[in-house]
């Protein structure tokens, strides 16, 4: 018997496919019954029932599965026993639904029941590591491109070159977050159409493209931060804005390059027959995902080299002659050493296949990758951006201007409101009384003069006021308030 189609099959339209059925008389039957993937049809004792796969991660539709009805009348369990009240809809062997890479992996992970539910309970828990991990890493990302773009200071190659592998990472940290989101609101509707983007064909395989396209992005702005820091190092006489459209096209456009032959290969060979293999799962298994995994792995290493020879060059200068220069580029060194490894062992260690033989050994490699590439974002903004030098000197003289002009704001207003000369009583040529009071002897023998407008407008500093001086800075030009002496 055929089931409901795979991708409209709830619990709901199974009650209603199979409410009016009643079994022959004097026959057993066993009732209809929803598993959670499959809506299983009326079936007669002792006959078994075929579907087709689900469309569910890992599942190949071109395959089916099948469940029995014991002789009494009820499903059979997993060991052929009947099933009972805690289970009534009895047991079907989804695995040979599986593709070859899951089979491999779901061979693996449960070695026996008890291991393999540890496992899974480990890897539910790293999610939820990895989606808290990736937040923060979002907004630290985020406010390091806000600080970038708003300092005109900061406005140099090596920032530009930052601020690029800012917003790669972003791209891939919302790709990330949105699919997790999408796939955790499909768990909670269990009774109901199941709509989602992995549930959408086209649109689930093309936001997985842009997910790896993103992560190839990151990597190449990684390289061109490493090649960068040893040209500005090894090189003598080294023009930084000279290189900065050769490093926007190997930085976005390489990994459109590359993405794209992968895309094109998955999706004509990667289980042709299976038309539709839910958004290529287990894609990240096969052998094709090395045209993505084999330029990402060349990158951590060159960085590895390249790191290696900034210091073999630094010893030496450093032997030869103490400069500003060079004391410069080891503050950039600094952050390259730590920067560097981090980046490398992070992404190798997710490269190396899970020791899923061993739930220690996997707890430990799980929560230490995921760890690591989650909160990958926030190392990044915190060594390239919050404990850079330059930043935080900008950051403080900014601070420092809002809170003098907003210190001269405040005792302009009480000395303007509790003073006894008050300059915009004037209204003409004629004092108020008030403002006759306040005059001197000597200058009432003086001439009257006109008040302007701008005079009205804009009165003078009291006497007893401080003047505000201020420095004009190549990044940030002198502001002036009525009032007040200003001096650069």
């Amino acid at each position: 018997m055929d089931g409901l189609d795979t991708r409209g099959n709830t619990w709901e339209l199974c009650n209603i496919r199979y409410k009016h059925f009643t079994p022959p008389h004097g026959e057993l039957w066993c009732s209809s019954v929803w598993d959670s993937l499959l809506c299983w049809p009326p079936t007669k004792a002792s006959a078994t029932v075929e579907q087709k796969c689900p469309f569910e991660d890992g599942f190949d539709t071109t395959k089916f599965v099948e469940k029995k009805c014991g002789y009494n009348g009820r499903w059979e369990g997993q060991n052929g026993t009947s099933s009972g009240e805690e289970s009534p809809h009895g047991w079907a062997n989804y695995t040979t639904c599986l593709t070859p890479e899951m089979l491999r992996l779901h061979g693996k992970v449960y070695t026996n029941n008890q291991e393999g539910e540890m496992k899974m309970e480990i890897a539910e828990k790293t999610r939820t590591l990895e989606f808290v991990g990736l937040s923060i890493s979002l907004v630290a990302l985020l406010a390091s491109l806000a600080i970038f773009c708003r300092f005109r200071s900061l406005r140099n190659t090596r920032t530009r070159i930052h601020k690029n592998l800012f917003v790669a990472m972003v791209v891939q940290v919302l790709i990330r977050l949105t699919l997790y989101i999408d796939i955790e609101l499909l768990r909670r509707r269990t009774h109901g159409m199941q709509r989602g983007i992995g549930n959408t064909p086209f649109l689930c395989e093309a936001s997985y493209v842009l997910l790896e396209y993103a992560k190839t992005a990151m990597f190449m702005w990684m390289f061109i931060e490493g090649l960068f820091l040893h040209n500005m190092v090894t090189v003598t006489v080294f023009q930084e804005t000279s290189y900065y459209r050769m490093y926007r096209f190997v930085g976005w456009g390489c990994p459109v390059v590359i993405t794209l032959v992968w895309a094109i290969i998955t999706a004509f060979f990667y289980h042709p027959k299976s038309k539709f293999l839910r958004c290529w799962s287990g894609y990240n298994l096969s052998s094709y995902f090395w045209i993505l995994e084999g330029p990402r792995f060349a990158v951590i290493l060159l960085n590895f080299l390249f790191l290696l020879n900034i210091i073999r060059v630094l010893v030496v200068k450093l032997r030869q002659s103490h400069t500003s220069e060079i004391e410069k580029v080891l503050k950039a060194v600094r952050a390259a050493v730590v920067l560097l490894p981090l980046l490398g062992i992070t992404n190798v260690l997710f490269m190396i296949e899970a020791p899923l033989d061993n739930v220690k050994k996997f707890a430990l490699w799980s929560y230490s990758t995921h760890f690591l590439t989650s909160f990958q974002g926030l190392f990044i903004a915190t060594l390239y951006c919050f404990l850079n030098g330059e930043v935080r000197l900008a950051l403080d003289k900014t601070i420092s201007v809002y809170l003098s002009l907003r210190g001269t704001d405040i005792q302009a207003r009480r000395q303007s409101t509790y003073s006894g000369c008050q300059p915009y009583r004037i209204t003409s040529e004629r004092r108020s009384d008030y403002g006759s009071s306040c005059e001197s002897s000597t200058s009432r023998n003086k001439p009257r003069t006109k008040t302007s407008p701008q005079a009205i407008e804009h009165p003078p500093m009291p006497l007893n006021s401080t003047a505000t001086i201020t420095t004009k800075t190549d990044s940030e030009q002198p502001s002036t308030k009525p009032g007040f002496t200003l001096t650069v």
